[in-house]
């Protein structure tokens, strides 16, 4: 058997054998505890990534471990040909909890994301008009792929689908008859860690409740209570059609989902849609695990506490080091704001003083901890960053 921790290979090995499809860190990771991983080489890192926006409570927490061993002493798969109660739990307890009525499980975002899609022309026959904003990021499958307003992306797979309209961010929107779907971020995340301006998810909601078309939340970054909501839309006191939720769902394993209210909940019939292991049993329990800790007593509000701390030591930086414009975003969901396209450079230095970050965009570095960090260790990274940035 080859060693799993032999420090120095991986890179080499992957290369030789994986598609060219990701730009990875010269990092190999073997364990993790709490907000923390250790790499091959036994250096310990504090993670401010969390598998970007995923693992919501962490690395080896006690409930997300526990159902995993009570889920894989029962069904892992049976298909959707049957019912399981894991699915029907968690539909129930999810859509109670976001407001809405009917779920759709599937694997991933950018899945959720091309469910809603469909989901927009069942409802919305004949309007094939869809409404996207710049700074977008949805997914890279094709239809995903056309509502994500990164040229970058999207340029070597056209033609890609049609009649996909991109407004700007933040700004004032007319809609048309044509139009079936708007789909937005309420905090952008690839974007830059751009949050909606007051106000505007409200005028969202208005302008498609005049032209007839659904409102879609993309909240896969920002859902599972990441802003100190369970979504970011609760806190503006807007209620959309439907919204896409996936990454940090089942703690760390692959699922997604739509959840939806009224015509959008109920437009889908037999055939119109599928996911072989969407819903699956042992996902599924994972997943109600993680909404147990995260609806639990005092959770979102910790994470709102905790962000903010992190904001404001974020944006305290900004005002104090040149080079840096400021800070945004919103519970634990915060990016600092480079005056320059240096963001992989500062995430490489911060690598180096053993943080973990990411870029959102090439001039701001995304700070998604785990929801379970703690206050020292918010300060312990505020330190770092400030060491890296000079």
């Amino acid at each position: 058997m080859i060693p799993s921790n032999r420090p120095g290979t991986l890179a080499a090995r992957g290369a030789a054998v994986l598609q060219s499809t990701y730009g990875r860190y010269p990092i190999e990771l073997v364990s993790g505890s709490g907000c923390r991983v250790t790499g091959a080489d036994g250096r310990e890192y504090l993670d401010f990534v969390a598998g970007i926006a995923v693992s919501a409570l962490g690395y080896a927490h006690p409930a997300v471990v526990d159902a995993l061993r009570r889920g894989a002493d029962g069904l892992i798969h049976v298909s959707n040909l049957y019912w399981t109660e894991p699915m029907v739990l968690l539909a129930e307890r999810l859509t109670a909890a976001a407001g809405m009525e009917r779920a759709f499980f599937c694997n991933s975002g950018a899945e959720a994301v091309e469910a809603a899609l469909k989901l927009g022309r069942k409802a919305r026959p004949g309007r094939s008009g869809i409404v996207c904003f710049e700074g977008s990021f949805h997914g890279r499958t094709l239809g995903a792929l056309s509502v994500t307003a990164r040229p970058r992306y999207q340029d070597p797979f056209r033609p890609l689908l049609p009649d996909v309209t991109v407004l700007p961010f933040g700004e004032p929107v007319a809609l048309d008859e044509r139009t079936g779907l708007v789909l937005v971020e309420p905090v952008q995340g690839e974007g830059g860690m751009r949050p909606a301006p007051p106000g505007w998810l409200a005028h969202l909601r208005e302008a498609c409740d005049a032209a007839g078309a659904l409102l879609v939340f993309d909240e896969v970054q920002s859902g599972m209570g990441r802003t100190g909501s369970l979504f970011a839309y609760q806190a503006e006191g807007v209620l959309p059609d439907a919204v896409t939720v996936a990454k940090a769902l089942a703690g760390g394993l692959p699922m997604g989902a739509v959840l939806a209210r009224g015509d959008a909940g109920t437009a889908f019939e037999p055939g119109d849609h599928a996911s072989t292991f969407g819903g699956g049993p042992l996902v599924a329990s994972v997943a109600l695990a993680v909404l147990d800790v995260v609806l639990g007593d005092g959770f979102l509000a910790a994470v709102g506490e905790r962000g903010g701390r992190l904001g404001e030591g974020l944006a305290a930086l900004a005002a104090d080091r040149s080079g840096i414009t400021g800070a945004r975003g919103r519970g634990l969901m915060q990016g600092l704001v480079l005056s320059g396209p240096r963001a992989s450079a500062v995430v490489e230095d911060l690598h180096r003083l053993g943080l973990l970050t990411c870029p959102a965009g090439p001039d701001v570095v995304r700070f998604v901890p785990p929801l379970i960090v703690s206050d020292a260790e918010v300060d312990e990274a505020l330190h770092l960053v400030r060491r890296a940035v000079g």
